[in-house]
């Protein structure tokens, strides 16, 4: 089942919303300018409204692509993507996550690295 949004973090320094904006226009269409507000940043890949949140969590950027027309399922799809475009490493949740999973599954990631894929516990909190 498609999920409704896809949200990936990517770890920091290692890449920024340029780099983002090139995959996502290979990947999905042209990007938009990059529209700044605060921290955050907007565009749209093709028809698809995204966020570049730097630093959303400690050292880990957000990627959040507001549609289910993407060309990935799920945001372990869209990870493996980012992974193999941009070679950093990337994380996301396993599922779709609703408050009604509970605690322990929100921090319940998947690490997808130079060392491979592996579920893992990350305390975002």
């Amino acid at each position: 089942m498609r999920q409704p949004d896809i949200e990936i973090y990517l770890k920091d320094a290692d890449v920024d919303h340029q780099q983002i904006a090139q995959w996502l226009s290979e990947a999905i269409g042209p990007c938009s300018q990059w529209k700044q507000k605060g921290q955050t940043f907007k565009c749209q890949a093709g028809n698809i409204p995204v966020t570049w949140l730097p630093k959303a969590v400690g050292k880990w950027n957000s990627l959040y692509l507001e549609s289910d027309q993407t060309p990935w399922a799920d945001d372990v799809a869209c990870a493996r993507a980012a992974f193999a475009a941009l070679n950093v490493e990337v994380r996301c949740a396993p599922g779709g996550w609703v408050e009604e999973d509970g605690e322990e599954d929100a921090d319940r990631w998947i690490r997808i690295s130079a060392d491979g894929e592996e579920e893992i516990t990350w305390r975002t909190s």
